[in-house]
């Protein structure tokens, strides 16, 4: 009898039968549909999308997301996407119009899908709805986040900084050649009375490239800058979404950041972009700049007649006052000779009565005296008279030149204080309009639509 009792041997496993490829994504399609539920609100930003070509085609986008795993490492999430003709006739629309812009790469949306998976096709996503708030609200935020980046690093004030000349007519332009806005600001400046002399630095004013292809032109600009006065962004008006370019980190610091007064004339009646809020003036429209430039003119135009006209009344003023005192002293002089007249004709009198005691040949030397005398009065009176009054007239002339210089430098100093005060008055303006548009956007995303929340699975 052995000593214990042996391990009953255990049947061999077999290893399972092995499925077909189908079999397994079968199984998985399957434990999808039971696992999963039916749709879920999924937040994503379209890397890729394909457009329909034709009518009754499909629309296909490529959703991303940045995350990170539980060991922090950087992770990008990626599916296929599909939003099917019905639905994207439906959708699509509805989107551009609540958020004015087309659907297009670079979007954060937030989307309602299904998720699928196909044998052949692998994973993807159905498309269900789109929540165009969440999209507008991202924007507002970007839109913040601009104009924050730009705060910090002193873009948005530095061009207000900036002195515009008195009578900017130095002028380089930056637009499309073609643009309607374009042909109304040259014609309002042909009719002007004025002489602008416009240099044109095309650019594209719409699109995807227009950020580009305006910061080429402004460095164009730059290269030629001592030859211009100002520079001047115009385009006409246009959807939200043609003007969406303007509302770029790159092109607004370009603009903050540029070495000449920047004027935008954007063509919109709504929101500024924010280039007109880095630039030094920004006006609504082509014609709008063109009518600025031209009312400046004018302004400094009158302010110099103006100013010509009491110079010329002050200089009457003061030639009359000359001419007055001329007379005074004139009338003083005849006075005064009259007086020594006089005088010598009383001291011929008392010589006359000396001279009945004094010899007759005494006396006629001393009528013969008395007549030279009285010959060489008059004749001394004219010369002084006439050497008085070339001395007025050259005190005259000396206190008019004077006055001019002093007049002068009165009027330069009063054109610059007046200058000054203008600009400090435009400054606070703009900086008070800032204010009153950053704390609306603020109020506007805090009032802004909460995300709908996530399906639970």
């Amino acid at each position: 009898m052995p000593l214990y009792n042996r391990r009953p041997e255990l049947p061999s496993l077999l290893p399972p039968p092995p499925l077909g490829l189908a079999d397994l994504l079968a199984r998985v399609r399957q434990a999808l549909q039971q696992q999963l539920a039916d749709s879920y609100w999924v937040v994503a930003e379209v890397a890729e999308l394909t457009a329909p070509r034709f009518a009754g085609a499909h629309c296909y986008l490529t959703l991303t997301e940045q995350t990170t795993d539980g060991r922090g490492t950087p992770l990008k999430a990626q599916a296929r996407a599909t939003l099917w003709s019905q639905r994207f006739q439906q959708i699509a629309p509805a989107f551009e119009r609540h958020t004015g812009q087309p659907l297009r790469p670079g979007l954060k949306l937030l989307l309602r899908v299904q998720v699928r998976f196909h044998e052949q096709y692998g994973l993807s996503l159905d498309v269900l709805a789109i929540d165009p708030s969440y999209t507008v609200g991202e924007l507002a935020l970007q839109r913040l986040r601009t104009l924050r980046q730009l705060e910090e690093k002193g873009l948005l004030e530095r061009q207000k900084l900036l002195a515009l000349p008195l009578a900017p007519q130095r002028l380089a332009v930056v637009s499309s050649p073609t643009a309607a806005g374009f042909q109304d600001f040259v014609q309002q400046l042909d009719e002007a009375p004025y002489d602008f002399a416009l240099t044109l630095f095309p650019a594209t004013m719409q699109g995807d490239d227009a950020p580009a292809s305006i910061r080429a032109a402004l460095d164009g600009v730059r290269a030629r800058r001592r030859q211009f006065d100002a520079v001047v962004i115009i385009r006409g008006g246009g959807s939200r979404t043609d003007l969406l370019a303007f509302d770029e980190y790159g092109l607004a610091a370009a603009v903050g950041a540029f070495p000449l007064p920047v004027l935008t004339g954007i063509g919109h009646e709504r929101d500024e972009a924010v280039v007109d809020l880095a630039a030094h003036r920004a006006l609504k429209t082509p014609t709008a700049v063109a009518a600025f430039l031209v009312e400046r003119l004018a302004r400094l135009e009158a302010a110099l007649l103006g100013y010509g006209e009491q110079v010329a009344a002050l200089a009457r003023r003061q030639l009359s006052q000359r001419h007055a005192r001329l007379d005074q002293l004139s009338g003083r002089s005849r006075y005064a000779a009259h007086r020594q007249l006089d005088a010598a004709r009383d001291a011929l009198r008392e010589r006359a009565r000396q001279a009945t005691l004094s010899p007759r040949e005494q006396l006629r030397q001393l009528g013969l005296g008395l007549e030279r005398y009285r010959h060489q009065l008059p004749r001394a009176a004219r010369r002084r008279l006439a050497r008085e009054q070339r001395g007025l007239r050259r005190r005259g002339r000396a206190l008019l030149s004077r006055f001019i210089r002093h007049h002068r430098r009165r009027r330069e100093d009063v054109l610059r204080r007046r200058f000054r005060l203008q600009l400090t008055l435009e400054r606070h303006l703009h900086r008070a309009e800032l204010r009153l548009a950053r704390a609306a956007a603020v109020q506007e995303y805090l009032a802004g639509p909460s995300q709908p929340a996530h399906s639970q699975s």
